[in-house]
């Protein structure tokens, strides 16, 4: 079994680093950091056929935008 030198060595190591960094999702040393997650935004619920309008016209959504 042959030896390593010491740049083989090192490179080999350096390889192995990055390839635990990629697993764990880090960031290397010249990279940004990781920004922090952020919440999704969920829609409003989707306005029924009997609920009232959204103008405000106190009619029914079905008798009036809803056309």
């Amino acid at each position: 079994m042959p030896l390593k030198d010491s740049r083989s060595g090192q490179r080999y190591d350096r390889k192995q680093d990055e390839k635990k960094q990629v697993r764990a999702g880090l960031p290397g040393e010249d990279e940004a950091p990781l920004p922090p997650p952020v919440e999704p935004i969920k829609a409003d619920k989707a306005v029924g056929r009997n609920d009232p309008c959204t103008c405000g016209s106190g009619k029914k959504y079905k008798k009036c935008c809803g056309r």
